[in-house]
């Protein structure tokens, strides 16, 4: 009887370990199911929910948009800021959220391109529902990959200015993932140096672009879409929020685990020894 004790003990860690259903949200430090509505229950004005995604996966795109749709139940405005936007077309976003511009031209003046537009479409329209809008977070490409190639030393004075201000590098564990994602030893230590140079510009100006507009529209909640990378495990855009002031944040790391193995799932969805948990919730979305 003791060893039949053992075994069921045995397979009820391995059913922990495999059993993530599709389309779930789990808490991120014990992996407990709960449903939208228990993850956003304490979203009040003035917060940023971080939603991430995989680009173009379409259950990731579904999820953002029931996101929106949720808080529009309980908050009194619900904005959105897009990764995929340079803050300085901000102009251009403005005209076309206020019906001023066509979809065409609004997609070529603030130089779409890559993602598939409508998977974007409803997340960028959405805030119109409740009295919001949707900002631009992103620093211009150009400044990016020019610190990318040749470090920030090489930036003219007028492209210096598009730096966000008080800017950092990301800490020494988000450069340690940013390493290993980045191939590890295959790639010249500077080089890597510069590339996380650029990332962590990208995460500053993420921040400070959300911080400053949440200054000015206390009342509203921020929504934020983004590439998982800069918000799990809070290292990279979570962290620099915080850095800038602002506490009230709910991150919100989408994963796809279609086709991985038993332990591959447990290393995408369990607190990790070092980082701690991915986010505060992890939303499976497989299909």
């Amino acid at each position: 009887m003791r060893h039949w004790g053992l075994l069921i003990f045995a397979l009820g860690l391995s059913f922990r370990v495999w059993a993530f259903d599709n389309e779930q949200i789990y808490t991120g430090d014990q992996l407990q199911p709960v449903s939208l509505a228990q993850a956003l229950s304490q979203v009040s004005p003035g917060t940023v929910v971080i939603v991430s995604e995989q680009h173009d996966h379409l259950p990731h795109h579904r999820h953002q948009v029931a996101v929106l749709k949720e808080l529009r139940m309980t908050v009194p405005v619900v904005s959105v800021g897009m990764e995929f936007f340079e803050y300085t077309k901000q102009p251009v976003i403005d005209e076309f959220m206020a019906g001023k511009l066509s979809e065409s031209d609004f997609l070529t003046q603030v130089g779409w391109g890559g993602n598939n537009w409508p998977n974007y479409r409803e997340q960028v329209l959405e805030p119109l529902l409740s009295g919001g809008t949707t900002i631009a977070l992103n620093s211009p490409r150009a400044l990016t990959s020019k610190v990318a190639k040749s470090g920030v030393e090489s930036l003219s004075q007028e492209e210096a200015s598009q730096l966000p201000p008080n800017w950092s590098l990301g800490n020494d564990l988000y450069f340690e993932r940013f390493k290993a994602v980045m191939g590890g030893g295959h790639i010249p230590e500077q080089a890597i140096l510069r590339y996380f140079t650029a990332q962590s510009i990208w995460d500053e100006t993420m921040s400070w672009r959300a911080v400053e507009f949440l200054r000015k529209n206390p009342s509203h909640v921020l929504v934020i879409i983004v590439g998982d990378f800069h918000a799990q495990y809070g290292g990279g855009l979570p962290d620099k929020l915080r850095q800038r002031g602002l506490n009230k944040i709910v991150t919100i790391s989408q994963v796809n685990l279609t086709d991985l193995t038993p332990e591959e799932q447990a290393a995408e969805m369990e607190p990790h020894p070092s980082y701690g948990p991915r986010a505060d919730f992890i939303w499976v979305g497989d299909r």
